[in-house]
């Protein structure tokens, strides 16, 4: 029989009182419980370690850096722009890989912010680049009218910086991240590149142009950013014609590489998806570009 006792209370009510027993295991049960909650706490609460890569960590201070980047843009370089909302911006930004396993990052994680930023590039004004960064961001600095991926607002803000989360906390990773030897090919940066990279395209319209490193054994190498992406996302109802310039090292052996397999290759995607394609060795207002710095070598000479 249960150990309890049944007594009378005020109003004639009746009432159940505890055996001194049964209050001593009521207690330690509480007792129990409360220790098992405040243990889950702990556990929950317990800073727990951050997953170690072999590559470079968060850029520091990269919050700073990002806002002042892209007030920088919207305000100065692009004031058009003015209204983007930096804050908002960064936020969606961090809300694609913070908390995440930084190996599990989608296309998907970066739709908010390409929904969020959305900016018009003029028609026949976008450059890409391979291999050939340096001087396809001095050529479109000085023409002025120009966009490479990193003329544009988030790739302007991007360009050359690192990042990446983790899944035990809120903040960005600051002692490490995966390089991509690491088998981590959804890392956030690669998939961020390819995000943007493929909009940046799919919004290019007219004539089309693609700065190649010439001096390269193949100027157009497939499992580059263009030669996987970019190219592929050309819209044939808007451009309608992709052209390459094809720049070689000024101090290097000049070849004819608009003839070599690598261009035919690139020729033959273009073609293939309705699209006119031209090809120019050392196209000369980007090789002005490369005299200031060599003005005495002889393909800068004016008659040449």
């Amino acid at each position: 029989m249960a150990n309890y006792e049944f007594s009378q209370v005020s109003g004639d009510r009746p009432g159940c009182r505890l055996s001194r027993k049964a209050q001593i295991g009521l207690g330690v049960g509480l007792l129990v419980l409360i220790a098992l909650v405040v243990g889950i706490v702990v556990i929950l609460l317990r800073p727990r370690s951050l997953l170690v890569w072999t590559g470079e960590a968060t850029t520091k201070h990269f919050s700073d850096i990002f806002l002042g980047r892209c007030l920088i843009y919207t305000q100065i370089l692009r004031p058009e722009m003015r209204d983007q909302n930096c804050r908002e911006i960064l936020s969606t930004f961090k809300g694609a890989f913070v908390s995440k396993n930084p190996c599990n990052i989608t296309r998907e994680d970066y739709a908010p912010l390409v929904k969020l930023v959305t900016q018009t590039i003029p028609c026949n004004k976008t450059l890409f680049w391979s291999k050939s960064k340096h001087l396809a961001h001095q050529y479109t600095w000085i023409q002025g009218k120009m966009f490479t991926l990193e003329d544009t607002l988030l790739g302007y803000i991007a360009d050359d910086l690192r990042w990446c989360g983790d899944p035990s906390t809120s903040d960005m990773n600051y002692v490490s991240c995966p390089h991509w030897s690491e088998n981590c090919p959804n890392n956030p940066i690669t998939m961020f590149w390819k995000v943007i990279s493929q909009k940046f395209a799919e919004d290019a319209c007219g004539v089309v142009q693609v700065m190649l490193n010439g001096s390269l054994r193949e100027p157009f190498y497939k499992n580059s950013t263009f030669g996987s992406v970019e190219v592929f996302s050309l819209d044939p109802n808007k451009v309608h014609k992709l052209q390459a310039w094809v720049m070689h090292d000024i101090e290097g052996a000049s070849s004819n590489a608009c003839s070599s397999s690598s261009l035919n290759e690139l020729k033959m995607i273009v073609q293939k998806r309705n699209m006119i394609f031209a090809c120019v060795d050392n196209y000369r207002p980007a090789r002005f570009l490369q005299c200031v710095k060599n003005p005495e070598h002889p393909s800068c000479r004016l008659n040449t």
